[in-house]
């Protein structure tokens, strides 16, 4: 993920890189977990493990939604719901 300059404080973006739990995918978009809120439209580079080893398939998504997980283990970080609409999809 990358917050524009006036978000991130600093000269140029900031980048972070992290890992998703995808519950939930269709042709236009997916629902996933996440550690951290992103920012609403923010736009993420997702990377979709395949079968083969040393393949993703890399594609950009804008988040449309986040809502706070309504439980959490005693004493655990809070998680996100986070749905992802992809931007580019065939036939559109």
């Amino acid at each position: 993920m990358s917050l524009p300059n006036h978000e991130s404080g600093q000269n140029g973006p900031s980048v972070f890189h992290g890992r998703a739990l995808s519950l939930n995918i269709s042709s236009g978009g997916m629902l996933i977990l996440m550690a951290q809120a992103p920012l609403l439209d923010q736009v993420i580079k997702v990377h979709v493990p395949t079968p083969v080893a040393l393949a993703e398939t890399p594609t950009l998504a804008e988040v449309r939604w986040i809502r706070k997980v309504p439980f959490s283990a005693s004493g655990s970080e809070a998680s996100f719901f986070v749905g992802l609409k992809f931007l580019f999809s065939a036939g559109r």
